[in-house]
C-alpha cells in the first residue's frame, strides 16, 4: 500500500497580483501561492480554457506526480426513496405513500455488498431519502449487521443533510448542533461508519440554496456536520453540483467555505492530540435536467428578450460573500444555465487551482461521458471516481453512462498515466502495471461497453449478480 501525503495548508496570497499573471499561476500550481476569491473569479471569466487546465494540470502533477491516475472499486446503495425534503433539482425522492416508494430492508442490503465483496470491491458508498420512519436504532441494527458481517468492507455514508435530519427525527440531547451532531455521528461510528460523502453540497450561496432545496440544510449545518465528522477522526469528501440557477461567483465562494473550513481542521489536527480527520477530496458536477422540477425552468439564452449581452440572473445575484440580493433580477430562480463541456472542465479546473488544501479532485464521467472525463484528467482531475455496480441518483435525471473496470483502466492509460485501484483514504492498493491487467486482457472492447446499470425499482427484490460497472462517486 501506498501512503499519500496530506497537502500543506494556507499559503501566501499575492491580492494585488493580476489573475492571468503566469508567475502567480506557477505559484499556485507549485503550492507556493494562494488564490484569493477575487482572482479566482477573475481567473474563471478571463482566462484561455487551455491556460486554465495547463496551470490546473501542473498542480495536479505537483501532488501526484506524473505517473498514476486512480479509481476505486465500491457500490451506491440508496437505502431509501422516501424524503421530506423537496429539492427542485432532484428525480430520486418520492413520498411513502407513492407506488414506487422503498426502503431496502437490511437482508437486501447484505446481498448487495456480497455481490461487490465477490468481484473485489472494498467500499460502500450508502445514501438514501430522509426517511422519518426509520429509527437511529434501525442505522445502528444495520451498521453493525455489515461490520460483523463484511469486517473489511469500508462504510462511507449518510451525507451533511441526512444528519441534519437525524437531527430532527432523532431529537438527541445536546445544547447545540454540534452537540447533537456529534452524540449520533459517534453512536453511528461506533456502530460501524467510517467515513461520511460530501452529497448535498448543491451550491452554499443563501439565494441560490433557498430557492433548490427548500428544507434542506444550509451551508453553516452542512459544514459543521463535517466539522465534526473531522474531530472524530473521519474523513470526508466534499462536492459541488453547478450548471442551474448560480452565477459564477456562488461557485467560487462555494470552494472558498470548503478550504476555510478545510484549514480549520487541519490547524486543529495540528494542534490536537487527538486523531482529525479532513477533506480527503473534492467533486464536482454539472445539474442533470431530465425528469426534476428545476428541469423545466426556461434555459437562458432562448427566450424573448434574452440579450447576449445582458447578465445571467444567477451571476446579477451572485457575490463572493454568498449573501447576494434575490431581488436583484426578476428572473432569478426561474431561469437555469446549463453547464456543457467547457464550463464544466472550466470549474473543475479552477477547483484543482482554488483548492490549494485538499489532496484529490475527481472527475465526474458519469455525468459528462466517459471521454470528457478522461479530458478532465488533464484538468486538474486525478480520480476517475469508482467501479460501481449500481446508480440511482443521477440515473433518475437521465444520465447512466456506464462502463466496466476494463475500460476505466483503459481511460485512464489512454490519457497517458498507469491507472491504480485506490482505498477510501485515496491509498494505493494496485498499480496495473502488468500484463494481466484489467485493461490489458481485453482483446474485444465492443464487449466492456455496458448498456444497462443496475437501478432499484423495488423494495426488497431479490437481485442476481449484475457485471460490474463504472460512475462517478463522492
Amino acid at each position: 500500500m501506498v501512503r499519500l501525503p496530506v497537502p500543506n495548508s494556507a499559503p501566501r496570497t499575492i491580492p494585488n497580483a493580476d489573475a492571468l499573471d503566469e508567475g502567480l499561476l506557477a505559484d499556485v500550481a507549485n503550492g507556493a501561492a494562494r488564490l484569493t476569491p477575487e482572482q479566482a473569479l477573475d481567473l474563471y471569466n478571463r482566462a484561455p480554457l487551455h491556460t486554465l487546465g495547463r496551470f490546473a494540470d501542473m498542480r495536479c502533477r505537483s501532488l501526484h506526480g506524473d505517473n498514476l491516475r486512480t479509481y476505486i472499486i465500491d457500490r451506491n446503495i440508496n437505502y431509501t426513496n422516501i424524503c421530506t425534503v423537496r429539492c427542485t433539482f432532484c428525480a430520486f425522492r418520492r413520498d411513502a405513500t407513492d407506488h414506487d416508494a422503498y426502503t431496502l430492508d437490511v437482508e437486501t442490503i447484505l446481498e448487495k455488498i456480497e455481490q461487490l465483496v465477490s468481484i473485489g470491491g472494498t467500499q460502500i458508498l450508502m445514501q438514501g431519502g430522509m426517511n422519518p420512519a426509520l429509527p437511529l436504532e434501525w442505522y445502528e441494527n444495520l451498521l453493525n449487521t455489515i461490520s460483523d458481517r463484511f469486517p473489511t468492507v469500508h462504510v462511507h455514508a449518510f451525507s451533511p443533510p441526512e444528519f441534519i435530519e437525524f437531527i430532527d427525527f432523532f431529537d438527541p440531547p445536546g445544547d447545540t448542533l454540534e452537540d447533537k451532531l456529534r452524540y449520533v455521528m459517534t453512536r453511528l461510528k461506533n456502530a460501524g461508519l467510517k467515513s461520511i460523502p460530501g452529497g448535498g453540497g448543491e451550491i452554499f450561496a443563501n439565494p441560490v440554496r433557498r430557492k433548490i432545496g427548500l428544507g434542506k440544510a444550509d451551508a453553516e449545518a452542512w459544514l459543521t456536520c463535517m466539522y465534526v465528522a473531522h474531530s472524530l477522526g473521519m474523513f470526508t469528501s466534499a462536492t459541488m453540483m453547478f450548471g442551474h440557477i448560480e452565477g459564477i461567483a456562488d461557485r467560487v465562494h462555494h470552494m472558498d467555505l470548503v478550504r476555510r473550513w478545510q484549514d480549520r481542521a487541519l490547524s486543529t489536527a495540528d494542534e490536537s492530540d487527538d486523531p482529525w480527520g479532513h477533506y480527503k477530496a473534492f467533486i464536482s458536477w454539472p445539474f442533470q435536467p431530465d425528469n426534476t422540477p428545476l428541469g423545466r425552468a426556461k434555459e437562458w439564452g432562448t427566450g424573448e428578450g434574452d440579450a447576449l449581452d445582458a447578465p445571467f440572473p444567477g451571476d446579477a445575484v451572485a457575490n463572493l460573500s454568498g449573501d447576494g440580493d434575490p431581488r436583484a433580477h426578476k428572473e432569478f430562480g426561474r431561469r437555469i444555465r446549463l453547464a456543457g463541456a467547457s464550463a464544466y472542465l472550466r470549474t473543475q479546473a479552477l477547483s484543482r487551482l482554488m483548492l490549494d488544501n485538499i489532496y484529490s479532485i475527481g472527475s465526474s464521467w458519469v455525468t459528462m461521458g466517459p471521454h470528457i472525463g478522461q479530458l478532465g484528467l488533464y484538468y486538474g482531475a486525478n480520480d476517475m471516481g469508482s467501479v460501481m455496480m449500481e446508480e440511482n441518483v443521477v440515473s433518475a435525471a437521465g444520465t447512466t453512462y456506464c462502463l466496466d473496470e476494463a475500460f476505466l483502466c483503459h481511460l485512464i492509460r489512454g490519457s497517458g498515466f498507469t491507472p491504480a485501484q485506490r482505498d477510501s483514504y485515496y491509498d494505493i492498493l494496485d498499480v496495473h502495471t502488468a500484463p494481466d491487467s484489467p485493461d490489458l486482457r481485453v482483446t474485444d472492447w465492443s464487449e466492456h461497453r455496458i448498456k444497462k446499470l443496475h437501478i432499484e425499482s423495488k423494495p426488497s427484490a431479490t437481485e442476481t449478480p449484475v457485471q460490474l460497472t463504472a460512475s462517478a462517486s463522492d
